[in-house]
């Protein structure tokens, strides 16, 4: 039987091609789960169905493609499928191949799971401003574990395997501790100040479970890196407005701090858990090259 090195040596682009349809399948199940979830909904059964209730059939749910071949409407009913759902499986296609392309099998794994739970997070957040449980303490278990099975998802890679998921586990432990630690005094703190509820704990969880996976560093620049990206939102959110007259096409649920819906502005909730999960794979796909090393000089400086 041919090894891994040997597939990869004659064909070069069969891994990467699996990756990308495998990325595909998991964003179909993903859409599942973002609609299902908050609703309390399985997400095992019943299976795919239109909303007219009619079953969906296999050649009708192929990721990506059937959703252009039937042009976005459902066969049985004519009914429009939202653009959200191929942009989904796309999305998480590129992800899953750009992490087999940039990373070590180990690390590809652990962060296609980051991927999976970063992606449903987001557009439930943007939808409900909720981020379940399930990917936040269930998030936090599954990047603590991985930590200790791929110790490669945090660049350990020690001759004896029982010491680098060692050291990969107390990373992940501390990332963990470090991003729930780190949100939930600004939360408090800015609570204090502003009088009234800042942040939700959900973001704590998740940046907690974020933490789990890409460390205490990669923690503390999605906490930075995603106020930032909220930022760089919230001014070209004004900015849209003010000139087109209307709101943006695209953006997160907003509400006033009772809960009513509100139009973008000083003083309103948006949800912070996209912005902190785009952040946490900015660190994952390219700037922990330079994060860790200012952290690294930090330490050396003090």
């Amino acid at each position: 039987m041919p090894t891994y090195s040997e597939i990869n040596a004659l064909t070069p682009w069969f891994f990467p091609l699996v990756s990308f349809l495998f990325g595909a399948c998991i964003g179909s199940f993903l859409n599942v789960c973002i609609y299902r979830i908050p609703h309390g909904q399985s997400i095992v059964t019943p299976g795919s169905h239109c909303a007219c209730g009619q079953p969906i059939a296999w050649y009708d749910n192929i990721p990506i493609l059937s959703w252009l071949i039937l042009r976005g409407r459902a066969r049985c009913c004519g009914r429009p499928f939202s653009f959200r759902y191929p942009f989904v499986e796309l999305l998480t296609a590129l992800l899953f191949l750009a992490c087999w392309c940039l990373f070590p099998p180990g690390k590809a794994i652990g962060g296609m799971v980051l991927c999976s739970i970063v992606i449903c997070a987001t557009f439930i957040d943007v939808d409900h401003m909720i981020i379940p449980d399930a990917f936040t303490i269930g998030g936090a278990v599954a990047g603590l574990a991985l930590s200790v099975l791929l110790p490669a998802l945090h660049g350990q890679a020690h001759d004896f395997f029982a010491i680098a998921s060692l050291r990969a586990g107390l990373e992940a432990v501390l990332g963990l501790f470090v991003g729930s630690g780190l949100v939930l005094w600004i939360a408090l703190v800015a609570e204090m100040l502003l009088k009234k509820e800042a942040m939700g704990f959900g973001d704590v969880k998740f940046l907690g479970a974020l933490g789990a996976f890409i460390g205490w560093k990669g923690a503390a620049f999605a906490m930075f890196g995603g106020a930032m990206l909220g930022c760089v939102w919230f001014v070209f959110a004004l900015l849209w407005k003010k000139i087109s007259g209307r709101a943006a096409t695209i953006a997160p649920k907003i509400e006033t701090p009772d809960g009513q819906p509100a139009e973008i502005g000083l003083g309103v909730h948006v949800s912070f858990g996209p912005m902190l999960g785009a952040a946490a794979l900015l660190y994952f796909f390219a700037a922990h090259r330079w994060v860790d090393v200012y952290f690294d000089s930090l330490r050396v400086l003090f």
